[in-house]
């Protein structure tokens, strides 16, 4: 039975993880249907379709002791140090109808996937899950797919996902040139390459524990952000149109991005002062995650992290200054790179030995509080239609893990011109997560008619 050795960032993932923290990212995808059996025949569907998806057969386990990936990364000139790693394999036993659960009839999609994503996935098995959700009305359903990050981030978690819809008319991918066989040992002319390398990885982990030290001193976290966790989950979720971004961003300037921000600066300012809690002097700190995914790398299916870390404007009273203060300081990490600051601490894990993740694991996700109080992440989907048993999919909420000590994680996706907010919270944190997602519309037209004036 083959074996892959967990990219470093995956491996934090699967050791920080505990019964009240999961670490699965998910999607509440709704479907329009004309049939109350709509949704009993998507979920059929998909145990079928798993079975014949070489990625969801996928189980992690431990790797205590260095194995034949060791060799294979040795002739590769990369030293690894797999004691205490894990490894994705094919489940011998696997069985999707382990996986692919119906529920009973809901008039609440986001109330029922609140509390499927506070449910750990079990670790024994290809950690996964796809939950169908048939609409009371008969005109609806919804699936809400659960993937652990160590499985697949953001972009693997949608390739996944789609394997298993209605086939779609694709170009065939171009075929990768065959790489010649590499011996036991490592050419010895690379040696001097190695070692060098290796110094350099040292001197770039130095570098960027430093730019993290930085960039946290002098930041306090905002009460209004962070929670002792209660392990309970709320979801939401609200669309917006993307041309109505689009017009913000030729008015006001910056990219769709900077005014997706933006939006939840002010839904946040709303949302504040609407329960009582003010929002002045309030300006929580936003981990903006990075992909540093490259094609053809050592780890073509793990998380490739770095990210921005950015002071949301919240306090300011202007949607415009606060448009204006989320582009200036995007502006200045991408000219500063995803190499710098506290968002690149995700990079350090690729300095870590793999036991070094396992036993400082739990300490490790105990300090996410201390570099940010909220996470504000872009999950890209295709433009084109996806389809379910004949059922389009009209709507998709991407829905992000939350940190220990984080009470709220946004998470947004473009799909077919709408762009759908879906919100997670820690449901005692944060018992109106709903007026939150309402405030997100109300920022757009707010910006909408700052721009006009």
């Amino acid at each position: 039975m083959t074996s892959d050795l967990l990219a470093p960032l995956d491996l934090a993932f699967w050791n920080i993880e505990s019964a009240r923290h999961p670490m699965h990212l998910g999607a509440l995808g709704v479907f329009s249907c004309h049939s109350p059996a709509a949704g009993a025949h998507a979920a059929d569907l998909l145990a079928a379709r798993a079975a014949a998806v070489p990625g969801l057969r996928m189980r992690i386990r431990d790797v205590w002791l260095p194995d034949v990936r060791l060799r294979r990364d040795l002739a590769a000139g990369r030293l690894p140090l797999t004691l205490g790693g894990a490894a994705r394999e094919a489940a011998p036993d696997f069985d999707p109808l382990d996986h692919v659960r119906l529920h009973a009839p809901t008039d609440d999609f986001h109330a029922v996937a609140g509390g499927l994503m506070e449910r750990p996935l079990e670790r024994g098995k290809p950690p996964w899950e796809a939950h169908v959700l048939p609409g009371k009305s008969g005109t609806s359903f919804a699936v809400l797919f659960k993937f652990h990050h160590a499985l697949a981030d953001g972009l693997r978690a949608l390739t996944l996902a789609a394997a298993i819809m209605d086939p779609m008319d694709l170009p065939e991918p171009r075929p990768r040139p065959q790489q010649p066989a590499r011996g036991f040992l490592p050419d010895v002319r690379k040696l001097p390459d190695i070692l060098r390398g290796a110094l350099s990885d040292v001197g770039r982990a130095l570098d960027i524990g430093a730019s993290v030290a930085l960039s946290t001193l002098g930041m306090r976290s905002s009460s209004a952000f962070t929670s002792e966790p209660s392990g309970t989950r709320l979801t939401a979720g609200v669309a917006v149109d993307l041309d109505d971004v689009h017009r913000v961003r030729k008015s006001a300037g910056g990219t769709v991005n900077d005014v997706l921000i933006a939006v939840v600066a002010g839904a946040l300012r709303r949302w504040l002062d609407e329960r009582g809690d003010g929002s002045a002097g309030v300006e929580p700190r936003a981990l903006i995650p990075v992909s540093n995914r490259r094609p053809r790398t050592a780890h073509p299916q793990g998380n490739r992290l770095s990210g921005y870390l950015i002071r949301l404007p919240v306090a300011d009273p202007d949607p415009l200054e606060r448009l204006r203060s989320v582009r200036t300081a995007m502006d200045r990490n991408k000219d500063a790179g995803p190499n710098r600051g506290a968002g690149a601490v995700a990079l350090l894990a690729d300095h870590v030995p793999a036991l070094g993740h396992r036993l400082g694991g739990p300490l490790v996700s105990q300090a996410a509080r201390l570099w940010f109080d909220i996470l504000v992440t872009s999950v890209p989907l295709p433009s084109l239609g996806l389809k379910l048993g004949g059922s389009p999919l009209d709507e998709i909420y991407p829905l992000a893990p939350l940190a220990r000590g984080q009470s709220l994680a946004v998470a947004i996706s473009t799909y077919r011109g709408r762009v759908h907010y879906g919100l997670v919270a820690d449901a005692r944190a944060v018992p109106d997560l709903e007026r939150l997602a309402c405030a997100v519309p109300d920022e757009v037209a707010t910006l909408l008619t700052a721009c006009r004036t």
